[in-house]
């Protein structure tokens, strides 16, 4: 393992290469869910599609149902009986009344006449296919080769109305394959009035009483119409041959969506890479001309508002004076390796600029952060010895600061951390709260002291969930027999509360902010905050 990870370190910094793995698995993630999202936009318009279009034709149907059933009602109210003129004549303007009504008939045991002069197409008499309380219904299929044949016909006593299969035709605009049934039999008969005739029932897990509107297979949708009447239901069934053509063309039209964004997102991909390796690059040079500085941010007794020591805190000042965040080049110099160098840099300025303070002032210390890597090394137990007998200062003020995340292996962590007490140095939690240490952990650890991270102190005095936070720690810390220091303290009201709380020492721009280490001599040594600041002074 340990051999291949340089091999695939130096994989991971080709910008080419990465920039082509982003891309193409961008491209493979966005083309796959452009493809689902374009099934299910063509799905979803499919059955929006199917649902109105059901309803626009039980509008209709319903509209053809009342003439002809209307048309009834009127001959049923009339007196006249029996095949006279005036019969004929009635039963021709009810025909010329209604709009879908094709033929009206009267229909006796020894008689018969129709409102056409001609032949009639109601066909021979039959027992009604449906038999209701007021009406009877008879049903000729698709299949019949006449589309003038009547397709549905309803009976009133002696009189019969019907309409033909090209009124239906009219009414209800099939697509192709479509097919509109009639179920009878309480769903054990389908009668097909228009379109071809259709594998019945149509679904596996069909149900006469079933309340499901639209129902779909495979191949086709099925849309159940309710009706007045309970003797019938109708169904309308339509393939779905136009799915995978709406679902490619949908598909087709993200696809220039998706091949872009995973243009961009290698592009992206690429310029960061360089950046990065750019800022790699920059920073390995950074040491040598001189542009990383070293400030000290102070810490305070919240008692005596005596400063009693320093947080050492490197920054970057570009040749052309901007300042380059340690949020971006901390963690690059962690995965290059560069850290350590980075480290013995403050070590060695802190020591060559504030040794002389540190001797006259025994109690002074200065802290130093360290990375996961120096944690999980003897490396910097050394380093600092041999400048600590070069400068003549004492163990105890030198502090070391690890985060709870640099905690990678503990076990490994603790006797390494044991090491440095034993040569007499302090060491400190910093941001506690924020990474994964646990309090089984914090007991076994070689710690003197706690850092309370910025974010739980701002939350103090608030209605946050996290306003407990600290005052949790404090406790815990004092249970453990521990130092605490809350840091990124602003506000006056913000020490008072921490200090009720019983904690000693904070540091934040309540009291100072990060100074060169002229300024920071100074406020030492003329026991007071520092008042009038330079630009050079301050990060």
């Amino acid at each position: 393992m340990f051999t291949a990870t340089p091999r695939l370190r130096s994989l991971l910094y080709r910008p080419w290469l990465l920039a082509l793995v982003a891309a193409l698995l961008s491209a493979a993630v966005l083309l796959a869910g452009s493809f689902g999202l374009a099934m299910h936009q063509a799905r979803q318009d499919e059955r929006a599609q199917m649902n109105a279009q059901g309803e626009r034709f039980l509008v209709r149907l319903e509209q053809l149902f009342g003439q002809l059933r209307a048309g009834l009602d009127q001959l049923e109210a009339q007196p006249l009986r029996g095949c006279s003129p005036a019969m004929i004549e009635q039963l021709r303007q009810v025909n010329s009344r209604y709009r879908f009504i094709y033929e009206v008939a009267y229909v006796s045991e020894s008689q018969f006449c129709s409102s056409w002069t001609r032949q009639s197409l109601i066909g021979k008499p039959r027992p009604p296919d449906i038999r209701g309380p007021t009406y009877d219904y008879w049903l000729n299929t698709s299949t019949q080769p006449d589309d003038n044949l009547a397709s549905l016909m309803l009976g009133r006593g002696e009189f019969r109305v019907s309409t033909s299969r090209g009124h239906l035709t009219d009414v209800v605009d099939l697509p192709a394959g479509g097919s509109l049934v009639v179920v009878l039999d309480r769903g054990s008969k389908a009668v097909p009035v228009l379109g071809p005739p259709q594998t019945w029932p149509p679904t596996p897990d069909w149900s006469p009483t079933s309340t499901e509107t639209l129902m779909s297979t495979q191949d086709k949708l099925v849309y159940r119409m309710p009706t007045q009447s309970p003797e019938y239901q109708l169904v309308l069934i339509t393939p779905r041959s136009a799915l995978q053509q709406k679902i490619t063309g949908a598909w087709w039209l993200l696809v220039p969506a998706s091949l872009l964004i995973s243009l961009f997102i290698g592009i992206l991909v690429l310029q960061l890479v360089r950046q990065r390796q750019s800022l790699g690059g920059e920073l390995h040079g950074a040491l040598r001309r001189g542009e990383l500085k070293v400030l000290y941010q102070p810490i305070f007794d919240l008692n005596t508002r005596l400063c009693v020591g320093a947080e050492a805190l490197v920054r970057w000042r570009r040749p052309d004076g901007t300042l380059t965040s340690p949020d971006l080049f901390i963690p690059l110099a962690e995965n290059t390796g560069q850290i350590r160098q980075i480290t013995d840099f403050v070590l060695q300025q802190l020591l060559e600029q504030l040794g002389q303070l540190l001797r006259a002032n025994p109690h002074l210390y200065v802290s130093v952060n360290l990375a996961a890597c120096d944690v999980m090394a003897p490396r910097i137990g050394r380093v600092t010895a041999k400048l600590l007998a070069l400068h003549r200062v004492a163990p105890r003020q030198i502090a070391f600061e690890v985060t709870e995340r640099g905690l990678v292996d503990v076990v490994v962590a603790r006797n390494h951390l044991q090491a440095l007490r034993d040569r007499g140095h302090q060491v400190l939690i910093d941001d506690f709260g924020t990474g994964y240490c646990s309090l089984a952990y914090l007991q076994t650890l070689p710690v003197d002291c706690l850092k309370i991270d910025k974010a739980f102190i701002d939350a103090l005095g608030h209605d946050a969930a996290s306003s407990g936070v600290a005052p949790h720690i404090i406790r815990m810390a004092h249970a453990l027999q521990l130092r605490v220091i809350a840091e990124g303290i602003e506000f006056e009201s913000q020490a008072m509360l921490l200090k009720s709380e019983g904690v000693m020492y904070g540091q934040g721009w309540l009291f100072a902010r990060p100074l060169s280490a002229t300024k920071f001599t100074e406020l030492v040594t003329g026991g007071r905050r520092s008042a009038g600041r330079r630009a050079d002074d301050v990060a």
